[in-house]
């Protein structure tokens, strides 16, 4: 090649052209969001009102590299609550048009609306599609002119030497889909609950996991009436196996009202207080303790105990009823070290967090 003896550019020089580049496509997206931003109709609220309101699924289509963009949005909207599947103009023609059924809405991707591979699919989704959605920068292309939605990109030039290969453009691409696949999510109530439904593994996965899914289940924790003395408590709730080191003390409705843990009773032999084993375990356990509540998330879960430095959390009902017991050694497995030492490091209050998070007992 010609321009394989070309002297290498200065580090310095290399560093300022990233810039340059960087710089481009940000120009280009702040001018995106200032047109997303103007008063009145814009198309972009009609589009997520169509893909709202469809009955089918969202197909998406491009060539190129727009295809590449297409396919990531189909997997956001797939992720975040929407429907939605990538089909290559190639592939259609040749029988993947009977992937898209009359209900469903189509999203096109081309930067000059004007590709032949675009072009000829045109009539036929005209007609068994319910809508055309389009996101170009030729407001005048045939692609515009067949759209019921033309989500236009600004006027720019691509951020490369000869300003041919798609890179501003494509950025913009990806920058409204997001939005459009992010709006449709919001206004569908898509909460994170749902999200860990789509991503139940790799870090994702870990981070969605709730304290029902990692907590030891009541069956397996200790829990005894808080009449009971401490000697028969600690007689009757023994447990096989790893057992957790507190104990969930219930009144007669079966509301946590105290927890006892085997520090407690170290703490008693210590100071010789033994005759207290024989008394009502009432007398002695914790009444002010955290716990935490059904369906809170792990991560939730991890920074208390982090922030209140203990190893044990009970799982509650709405009601205040145990339903299980979330132990550090839980959640070691579930997170890495250094998820571990960013939750140690939280500045978070949790005696201010939601009661769907924290229950504090006092």
């Amino acid at each position: 090649m010609a321009n394989a003896a070309r002297k290498l550019q200065q580090p310095n020089r290399q560093k300022q052209r990233a810039a340059e580049v960087v710089l481009c496509e940000a120009d280009a997206l702040r001018t995106l969001a200032a047109e997303l931003q103007l008063e009145g109709y814009h198309p972009f609220t009609g589009a997520v009102q169509c893909i709202l309101s469809m009955q089918g699924r969202l197909i998406v289509l491009g060539i190129g590299k727009a295809g590449w963009v297409g396919q990531k949005i189909a997997a956001t909207f797939a992720s975040t609550g929407t429907s939605a599947h990538f089909v290559h103009p190639s592939e259609a023609v040749h029988g993947d048009l009977g992937r898209i059924h009359p209900d469903d809405v189509v999203l096109i991707l081309s930067n000059s609306g004007a590709s032949h591979e675009i072009v000829r699919l045109l009539d036929h989704l005209k007609c068994h599609s319910s809508a055309i959605i389009a996101i170009t920068s030729n407001e005048s292309s045939p692609l515009a002119m067949a759209a019921d939605f033309v989500l236009a990109i600004p006027k720019h030039r691509e951020a490369c030497t000869n300003g041919l290969a798609p890179t501003t453009s494509t950025t913009c691409m990806m920058a409204l889909g997001d939005s459009l696949a992010i709006v449709v999510s919001d206004e569908r109530g898509f909460a994170s609950a749902d999200f860990a439904r789509f991503h139940p593994g790799g870090s994702l996965g870990n981070q969605l996991k709730t304290v029902n899914e990692l907590m030891r289940p009541i069956h397996e924790c200790r829990v005894a009436e808080m009449t009971s003395s401490i000697r028969e408590v600690l007689v009757g709730v023994a447990r096989p196996g790893r057992r957790s080191g507190a104990v969930m003390l219930v009144d007669d409705a079966g509301k946590l009202q105290g927890i006892f843990t085997d520090s407690d009773l170290a703490k008693l032999l210590e100071r010789r207080l033994d005759q207290t084993i024989d008394e009502p375990i009432s007398q002695m356990m914790i009444r002010k303790f955290s716990a935490v509540q059904s369906n809170a998330l792990a991560t939730d879960a991890l920074t208390i105990l982090a922030q209140k430095k203990i190893s044990e959390l009970p799982v509650v009902d709405a009601d205040d009823k145990p339903i299980g017991m979330i132990d550090i050694t839980d959640l070691i497995g579930f997170v890495d070290s250094r998820e571990l030492a960013s939750q140690e490091e939280s500045t978070c209050n949790f005696e201010n967090s939601s009661p769907a998070t924290l229950r504090i007992f006092c």
